[in-house]
């Protein structure tokens, strides 16, 4: 039986930095795409909460146009990612996804999709 404690190998610890790296890989490639969903959700609804009941639909994307600008998401268009419509109140419903280049031929995609009306937008 050995009286000295061993460490950590060299291979134990090219491993643990090769995951380390693998890991920081991944989050930055996918946390631009979720922050930029963010912002563009907060938008929405604090354009909800301001806008009056007598606002059209392409009044409303054209000042979204504006504010994902402002924001610095000059990639995606809000015409393209969500539709706007005043059946039942403004309502806007958002669906897109984001390819992202990983690892020599592997692709990450993530797909973002949700509901906003103004009613719930104005109780919170």
């Amino acid at each position: 039986m050995r009286k000295t404690q061993q460490g950590a190998s060299y291979i134990t610890i090219l491993l643990g930095v090769m995951a380390f790296a693998f890991i920081a890989k991944i989050i930055v490639a996918v946390w631009p795409s979720y922050w930029d969903d963010r912002v563009i959700n907060n938008q929405i609804t604090e354009l909800m909460k301001d806008s009056t009941a007598e606002m059209t639909p392409l009044k409303f994307s054209s000042q979204m146009g504006r504010r994902l600008e402002m924001n610095n998401i000059r990639d995606i268009h809000f015409d393209d990612i969500a539709s706007v419509s005043t059946q039942d109140g403004l309502s806007v419903a958002k669906k897109y996804e984001i390819r992202k280049h990983f690892l020599l031929n592997i692709d990450l995609v993530l797909t973002f999709e949700k509901n906003f009306d103004q009613r719930s937008a104005e109780n919170q």
